[in-house]
């Protein structure tokens, strides 16, 4: 398939900016024989009793440090990764090119750049840093560029989802931030089951995909983890005719993984690429908010739901002033049968 499979207009207005007052005041829009307008706060309505929500509990780091050269000039430090005490993976952006050795100072550290990685650097330190409390002193909330905004002190608390745990993620799983805790509080009292997976969000996330032929995209690469427990529970729902429900693509993108190595606890990293005539496997449902035209994300809802059913969806979304993408609105879909193995 073509890039231009995947694109769609949108009217910058309808890009949301900012949170609502609660998280729970998004719309949704029901995506499955016929479009449905309901709001978030209904969420119960459509996952039943004994069905599984599958959450992914990474935390955002402040990610974004600002620095400069023993020149003066200006840098930008943009955690990809952390690799140990010593080191990141890190995009860098400053007025000239970037060289190998390149010194840099950060607020209270000085680091250079001791590998080059394709569009990504190398930034080592010669003293040993707890790295999550450096950026929770030194860094900033690296909130999407289309937002076109520095992060605000409420972002500190809106752009993290209230279940939050494991610290590694450079943006938010998006569809998660609609959930409140009486929300998920209101689903265990009817009976729905709830579990967790780690995805670390890379900054590979905002990443454009840069070639029309969509095969030959390289797909970024996350760090996952899924537990035990979550398996156990993935497996007796299957077993009950429940339905798993995955709360955002790298929800999907965690569970699909799995599958396709073995249903059984495990960490790793995954470059799982998910385009129409994908097989789903585990997924039956997806909550996810609207994505960016010609993302990767966008082709991963329309292998789920379909092609035709998500431009649809999308089209009268627009037409009726939904907010799009991170802090807009939401949309549950259902696996089209044909995407089941």
């Amino acid at each position: 398939m073509k890039l231009s499979d995947f694109d769609y207009y949108l009217p910058e207005q309808l890009i949301a900016t900012a949170p609502l007052k609660e998280r729970h005041d998004s719309r949704l829009l029901i995506v499955s024989d016929k479009l449905l307008d309901q709001q978030f706060k209904d969420i119960s309505k459509y996952i039943s009793p004994g069905d599984l929500l599958v959450l992914n509990n990474t935390r955002v780091i402040k990610a974004r440090l600002f620095g400069h050269k023993p020149s003066g000039g200006k840098v930008e430090v943009m955690l990809e990764r952390i690799v140990d005490d010593y080191s990141l993976i890190a995009h860098v952006r400053t007025s000239k090119s970037i060289k190998l050795g390149m010194q840099i100072t950060l607020p209270e550290l000085e680091v250079e750049i001791t590998e080059i990685l394709g569009g990504l650097f190398k930034v080592s330190s010669k003293i040993p840093v707890n790295w999550i409390d450096y950026f929770d002193k030194h860094g900033n909330l690296p909130l999407p560029p289309y937002m076109q905004r520095q992060a605000e002190l409420s972002d500190e608390e809106r752009y993290q989802t209230v279940y939050a745990k494991d610290e590694g993620s450079v943006a938010a799983p998006t569809a998660g931030l609609h959930f409140s805790k009486e929300i998920l509080d209101k689903l265990e009292a009817q009976g729905t089951k709830i579990a967790y997976v780690t995805l670390h969000v890379g900054s590979g996330t905002f990443k454009p995909v840069s070639v029309e032929n969509i095969s030959e995209h390289k797909m970024h690469s996350e760090i996952f983890n899924i537990s035990q427990e979550t398996i156990d529970k993935i497996i007796h729902t299957k077993k009950k005719g429940g339905k798993i429900v995955a709360v955002g693509t790298t929800s999907m993108r965690t569970l699909e993984t799995v599958a396709k190595r073995g249903l059984v606890a495990q960490s790793g990293e995954t470059d799982i690429f998910i385009t129409p005539g994908f097989k789903f496997e585990i997924v039956d449902k997806l909550i996810t908010n609207f994505h960016l035209p010609k993302s990767t994300l966008l082709m991963l809802v329309m292998a789920f739901a379909g092609i035709n059913e998500i431009k649809n969806a999308y089209q009268y979304a627009i037409e009726n002033k939904y907010r799009f993408f991170s802090y807009g609105d939401a949309m549950l879909l259902t696996r089209k049968e044909s995407n089941h193995e």
